[in-house]
C-alpha cells in the first residue's frame, strides 16, 4: 500500500496537493440500473449538468461509442448550460481527421472560454472499432494516435502555414489554424493499459487516466508513465483515477446498498436490453480484449477487497466493461479512500455512481466537501488531517463485520 500508516500525518511525497473532480454527461436520464432511451431528453440532460455543475464538480466528460450522441455537440451545448463546468470531448481518431478536429476543439474552447479538453480513445475492442469502419490493429491505433497529438497540437499553435505527410495523415499548405481561447494548446488525454497507450500517453499526453484498481498497482503505473515522460523531456502527467462510489450515511448502510446494486446491477447485464448491457453480454462468454478490461476482471478473481474501501464484484458483473470498481463506505469512509490515491499521485478524480442524479448530489454535499477540506487543511498545516486515520475500511474489524452482514442479507434473499 502507497500510502502512509494511518497513524502517520505525514503527507507522502508522492502526494498531488489539489484535487479536480470528474462525473460523466447523460443527456437521456436514467442509470445503468434504470436505463432510459438512447435518444436525448433535453431536460434530463440539462437538469444533469446542472446539477454537477452546482455540486462542485469541475469537469463532466462527455461519453463517445458508435451508437451514442456525438461528444462534440453534446460538450458544446453542455459548456452553453453551464458556467464554470469543464466540457471533455471524448474522441476516436478514426472518426475525424484532425485537423477537423483542431477546428472544432478550439471553436468549443473559444465558446466556453477556456474549459476545453479532450480525451482520445484509440479503441481497445476491434469489433466496436470496426462498427465504423476502422480495421486497424491496435497498435496500429496508438501510432495513429501519436500523429493525431502532434497535428493537434500544430494546429493550435503554428504560426505559418504547413504541410505534412506521415503514415496515417497527408495534407498541404494548412494554416494557421483556428486558435484557441488561450492561444496555448488545449489539455489532451490519454488512458490504457497497453504498452502502446503507455508509450503514447507517456511521452505526449497532458493527462493520463487510469481505471479504480489497488493502490500499489496505480503508484506503479503512475511511476510507470511518469518516466515515460522524463526521458521524452516533457512535463508529467496530470493523473486521473475512476470510481464507482457506493455510500451511504454509516458503513453498514453503505453495505447493504452496495450488496442492492450489485444485484440489480448483475440482473440488468444479464438481462438489460441498453446499447450498454447487450456490448456488455456480447463479451461475457469471452476474455475482453480491452487490457484495462482484462485486468479489472484479474484484480476481482484474486481478491474483492483491496486496501481501504475498494470493491470489485461490480467489475466482475459487467465482465469488466468499462470504469466499474466501486468504493464502498460511509461518506467519511469513501472520501478517506479517495484521499489515498490522491497521496499515490491522482490530482484528477472521476466519480459517478448508478443511481443518477441522487448520487451527484450525495457526492456533491459530502465526498467533495470531505476531500476539499482535508487538502485544504494540508496547506494549512502541513500535516494529514483526522479523516483517513479515524475511518480505516477494511482495516476496521467492525467495517468487515457489516460487509459480511450485508453479504450474508443478500446471499439469504437471492
Amino acid at each position: 500500500m502507497t500510502s502512509a500508516t494511518a497513524t502517520d500525518d505525514t503527507i507522502p511525497a508522492t502526494a498531488a496537493a489539489t484535487v479536480e473532480f470528474v462525473s460523466a454527461t447523460n443527456y437521456s436520464g436514467g442509470s445503468e440500473l434504470q436505463p432510459a432511451s438512447l435518444n436525448v431528453d433535453v431536460k434530463a440532460y440539462r437538469d444533469w449538468v446542472r446539477t454537477l455543475e452546482s455540486a462542485g464538480f469541475d469537469y463532466t466528460l462527455n461519453g463517445y461509442g458508435a451508437a451514442s450522441a456525438d461528444s462534440f455537440i453534446v460538450a458544446a451545448a453542455t459548456g452553453q448550460l453551464t458556467e464554470r463546468l469543464k466540457p471533455i470531448v471524448a474522441l476516436r481518431p478514426n472518426t475525424v481527421f484532425p485537423l477537423v478536429a483542431a477546428q472544432a476543439l478550439a471553436t468549443l474552447d473559444q465558446l466556453t472560454e477556456g474549459r476545453a479538453v479532450v480525451h482520445l480513445i484509440s479503441g481497445g475492442a476491434d469489433a466496436e472499432q470496426a462498427r465504423q469502419g476502422d480495421y486497424l490493429a491496435k497498435d496500429e491505433r496508438y501510432a495513429r494516435t501519436s500523429e493525431y497529438i502532434d497535428l493537434l497540437r500544430r494546429a493550435w499553435t503554428e504560426t505559418a502555414p504547413f504541410s505534412f505527410d506521415g503514415k496515417f495523415y497527408k495534407f498541404d499548405d494548412f494554416g494557421p489554424g483556428f486558435r484557441t481561447y488561450s492561444g496555448e494548446a488545449i489539455p489532451i488525454s490519454i488512458g490504457g493499459q497497453s504498452d502502446a497507450a503507455f508509450q503514447v500517453g507517456g511521452a505526449q499526453a497532458d493527462w493520463f487516466t487510469f481505471w479504480g484498481e489497488p493502490l500499489a498497482e496505480v503508484r506503479k503505473e503512475i511511476d510507470r508513465v511518469h518516466a515515460i515522460a522524463d526521458q521524452a523531456g516533457r512535463a508529467r502527467q496530470k493523473i486521473w483515477v475512476t470510481f464507482r462510489p457506493i455510500i451511504a450515511k454509516t458503513d453498514a448502510q453503505a453495505w447493504e446498498k452496495a450488496y442492492q446494486v450489485l444485484g440489480n446491477l448483475t440482473d440488468r447485464f444479464k438481462n438489460g436490453t441498453s446499447a450498454v448491457q447487450r456490448f456488455a453480454r456480447n463479451l461475457a462468454d469471452a476474455n475482453p480484449q480491452n487490457k484495462g478490461a482484462q485486468r479489472a476482471l484479474g484484480f476481482a478473481n484474486a481478491s474483492e477487497r483491496y486496501d481501504r474501501a475498494l470493491w470489485t464484484p461490480t467489475a466482475s458483473a459487467t465482465n469488466g466493461a468499462g470504469a466499474s470498481t466501486a468504493l464502498v463506505g460511509s461518506y467519511e469512509t469513501v472520501a478517506a479512500a479517495i484521499l489515498d490515491y490522491i497521496d499515490a499521485g491522482a490530482g484528477v478524480v472521476s466519480i459517478r455512481g448508478y443511481e443518477g442524479l441522487a448520487d451527484i448530489e450525495q457526492y456533491g454535499e459530502f465526498i467533495l466537501p470531505l476531500v476539499r477540506s482535508e487538502l485544504a487543511h494540508r496547506q494549512r498545516t502541513g500535516r494529514r488531517g483526522q479523516l483517513q486515520r479515524e475511518h480505516l475500511g477494511y482495516a476496521d474489524p467492525d467495517f468487515l463485520a457489516e460487509h459480511d452482514a450485508a453479504a450474508s442479507k443478500a446471499g439469504a434473499a437471492a
